[in-house]
């Protein structure tokens, strides 16, 4: 349970169809599974206790006794165990037969749900055995014992209040208005789902995207467990399909046909935190009588099994890249394009480096005029050298814009920095924050000026990851009329320009494109070396921006406190970098993001692209002199081994 993460399996145990005993024994079979697996919550299949295919069995007093005497053996095979158990059973209330779900934890039912629609087709005539649930909730009484009955249920944990779990079954998700929409609102953040549902053909893809999409939807988790082998194949084949899914991710599902285990960890702080972002997860129905029941766990470490990208932005597999990538410049594209088209501009201007950032600022340009049947030739790409720049970046700037077609001017700045230090009194060969700044200063005014004599625009280039770090400077770089790229982390630049070489049918512009990628990242700022490479590489300054990224997603997009940033990424990077390299760059990236916010508060125009982005007119509003002490703090509690 630490930092939210709840343990939770998922099974479908060995059934034989009106053996309640033989039932029990795979059940508490399941469940002593699941507890060397360190799970906290157990969800087990629709009726799993007597079988869900007994028929007219259901009316046979001799079944209903010994299902309640299975319960009740299953129920004391859990005590002194910390786990939340789901169990289907049939149970008669006030002479009404019900297709329950029983919640029993630590040798107690801490309350019985009844299933809400109850289906009356062919293949599923339920109806004629079973009462649909009562809109009220009531207590019931079992062995002696107080029990809660209703829909109406919520249980909550009193050391983790995020923690709360509510329950459907069956065929409750299918229906228009499923019980789980009402359950979410008023507080569940795991909705669990017993079902028996038969296999037809392309019924699993159905059913897949019907509970990924309801755990987006509710921003909830959602644990499904289906009935499978060992039910009556009368008419009908269970497959005992089982899913665990989270705000639209599956984490993890069974293979149809083979009655398993399945477990993952549900972050049910994430999903509480998701929610307050919102206003529309509050209980606005004042019928909704919920009753919750409390239960309380330890809150002990949860070993993480679940995938974690290290690459959070960019999509896992390859054809997911090409669609996304293909997406991502076309949104670029469009942005600009009506920029270009609401000011009448002439021309663009791009100021080309040979580097992955203004790469893909010029690629999206062309695409931008191309869409507005605007000459290539009108798009200005200028390449201004100084004391940095290399004959290999500046190599690559002009074939890139020669492949592209578009006007290139080489503007050298030598002489006007130069100039400028004369004016200020600054020493040619103190390399500081003057001296690398001048220039960056001076490029951006030649850019500026040059589309004022042209009638047209500057296109920014910084990225998402520089300005979450800062890593521009203030009426430099960091200034444009259209930042294109203002929503792209660096991670995912790369692969934009990579999907343009792969996609490019020239060869030659696949081949510079391929070079820029291979290029190490750098500002350019200070002198070349005399073997004409790099004196400076960005990720040695600030850090890997793999990590970078990393931070910024679950920190920013998530709100994740430091040391679960911190877990996360050593889980996530899985050895790549070692434990002190990722303690020390996410303490850089506290302290530039916070300390920087000032260039983010008036940063330019830009698309915006994903979940993530710092724009402060409407994605991320923060005062420019926040205090970063209390994230600093926390850092400072983490022991690294």
């Amino acid at each position: 349970m630490h930092h939210g993460f709840i343990k939770t399996a998922v099974a479908t145990p060995n059934i034989r169809v009106a053996d309640c005993d033989y039932n029990a024994n795979e059940i508490i079979k399941c469940i002593n599974d699941a507890v060397v697996k360190k799970a906290k919550l157990l969800v087990l299949p629709e009726l799993c206790i007597t079988g869900y295919t007994c028929g007219d069995l259901f009316f046979q007093t001799q079944l209903l006794n010994s299902a309640l005497d299975a319960l009740n053996k299953i129920k004391d095979a859990t005590i002194d165990i910390e786990m939340i158990l789901a169990v289907g059973v049939p149970f008669v209330v006030s002479n009404k037969l019900y297709n329950c779900a029983a919640i029993i934890y630590n040798g107690n039912i801490l309350g019985l749900v009844p299933k809400t629609n109850i289906p009356n087709y062919s293949e599923y005539y339920e109806l004629r055995y079973f009462a649909p649930a009562p809109k009220e909730n009531s207590t019931i009484y079992l062995d002696g014992e107080e029990v809660p009955f209703g829909t109406k249920l919520l249980f909550s944990c009193q050391s983790l209040n995020e923690f709360t779990i509510a329950v459907e079954i069956c065929e409750d998700v299918w229906v228009p208005n499923p019980p789980s929409i009402s359950h979410a609102m008023n507080g569940a953040t795991i909705i669990i789902n017993l079902s028996a549902g038969d296999e037809v053909v392309s019924k699993d893809d159905y059913r897949r995207n019907l509970i990924v999409g309801q755990s987006a939807r509710l921003v909830c988790g959602y644990v499904y467990s289906g009935a499978g082998e060992g039910e009556s194949t009368t008419d009908m084949v269970f497959s005992g399909h089982s899913m665990i899914a989270e705000n639209g991710i599956l984490l993890s599902e069974s293979e149809l046909f083979k009655n398993s285990m399945r477990t993952s960890e549900i972050d049910v702080m994430n999903l509480a935190s998701e929610r307050t972002k919102y206003n529309t997860f509050t209980s606005s129905d004042s019928d909704n009588q919920y009753c919750t029941i409390w239960f309380d766990m330890s809150a002990r470490p949860v070993e993480l099994t679940r995938f974690i990208s290290p690459t959070p932005f960019v999509p896992g597999n390859t054809q997911e890249v090409d669609i996304r990538c293909e997406k991502i410049i076309t949104m670029q594209t469009m942005g600009l394009k009506k920029r270009l088209a609401h000011i009448n501009a002439k021309t663009a201007v791009v100021g080309i480096s040979g580097g992955l950032d203004s790469c893909l600022a010029l690629l999206v340009a062309v695409r931008a005029a191309d869409s507005l049947s605007i000459p290539r030739k009108q798009i200005v790409a200028i390449t201004m050298p100084c004391f940095g720049t290399t004959d290999h970046t500046k190599n690559n700037a002009w074939k890139l814009c020669e492949c592209l077609g578009v006007t290139v001017k080489e503007i050298p700045i030598f002489d006007a920095v130069n100039q400028h230090f004369k004016d200020i009194g600054h020493d040619v060969n103190e390399f500081d924050a003057t001296y690398e700044n001048s220039q960056a200063r001076e490029r951006t005014q030649v850019l500026m000026d040059t589309a004022n004599q042209m009638g047209g625009i500057v296109i920014g280039t910084g990225d998402l990851s520089e300005l979450a770090l800062g890593w521009a400077t203030y009426n430099g770089d960091h200034m444009s009329m259209y930042g294109v790229n203002s929503s792209v982390p660096k991670t995912l630049v790369r692969y934009l320009v990579k999907h343009e070489a792969d996609t490019a049918i020239n060869q030659n512009l696949r081949n510079v494109l391929c070079s820029i990628i291979d290029t190490p990242i750098s500002p350019e700022l200070l002198p070349a070396a005399t073997d004409d490479s790099f004196s400076q590489k960005t990720e040695d300054l600030v850090g890997p921006y793999e990590l970078h990224d990393f931070f910024l997603y679950y920190a920013i997009r998530f709100g994740f406190s430091p040391d679960k940033v911190y877990r996360l990424a050593v889980y996530s990077m899985n050895g790549r970098y070692d434990k002190k390299i990722i303690y020390k760059w996410l303490r850089t990236f506290y302290k530039r993001f916070f300390s920087q916010q000032f260039k983010r508060s008036c940063m330019p125009d830009g698309p915006k692209i994903g979940t993530v982005t710092l724009s402060p007119r409407a994605d991320w509003r923060m005062p420019s002199d926040a205090c970063v002490s209390i994230w600093l703090s926390e850092l400072d509690k983490i022991e690294i081994d």
